[in-house]
């Protein structure tokens, strides 16, 4: 019993938020959300190409937008992570002159959602590839449900929402999940992350 209390004890005890979590999601969302803006321009420009190619196929471009919550989620490892920095980091774009305004927040929080429902089915506890594949792929999903509405593709032919569907969560889990998961490994590496799980788990290999 006393074993058992302990354990959970130690488990809560590593899934609170300490002072060096808020200042480094802090940093890491700032950082996603100049990302962000570039890819406003370069990533939009791709996304119109793709959908003037064949509606739907603009999806693939919109992984890159999805990043802050996986990085977020793989580094800090708690509950709220992923939806934090996601948040955060549109709010950052859209303050630094984000084309879509008041509305990139909205996505910001779906997308940050997304990701942080397949990190809780996985009890903040598995941070590997596949989690971080799936955790971009929940993320597109959330973007993808949202877009339904905001945007106007509930109206769209079906053929359009299941080529925009695949597209987009696919890219969410290419280039949010796998991208996010080695560009953590690459920064825990350099030990910017000795702080975090992830650079402990680097150091001890």
């Amino acid at each position: 019993m006393t074993s058992t209390t302990s354990t959970s004890a130690t488990e809560t005890r590593a899934l609170r938020w300490r002072t060096v979590d808020i200042v480094v999601a802090s940093v890491l969302a700032v950082a996603c959300g100049i990302i962000f803006l570039v890819w406003n321009s370069v990533g939009y420009a791709w996304f119109l190409a793709m959908d003037n190619l064949t509606p739907g196929l603009g999806g693939m471009a919109t992984g890159i937008w999805l990043l802050g919550g996986i990085l977020g989620g793989l580094i800090i490892r708690k509950p709220g992570a992923a939806i934090y920095v996601e948040l955060l980091a549109s709010c950052v774009s859209a303050v630094l002159g984000s084309q879509w305004g008041i509305s990139t927040l909205y996505s910001g929080l779906a997308q940050g959602i997304g990701a942080e429902i397949i990190l809780a089915i996985f009890l903040y506890r598995r941070f590997n590839l596949p989690v971080a594949a799936l955790a971009g792929f929940g993320a597109g999903l959330g973007a993808f449900i949202l877009e339904l509405f905001t945007s106007g593709n509930l109206a769209r032919s079906m053929e359009f929402k299941v080529i925009y569907f695949v597209t987009e969560t696919i890219s969410g889990a290419l280039l949010a999940g796998v991208l996010g998961y080695f560009l953590v490994l690459a920064l825990a590496k350099t030990g910017a992350l000795d702080r975090f799980a992830v650079g402990r788990e680097q150091r001890a290999r």
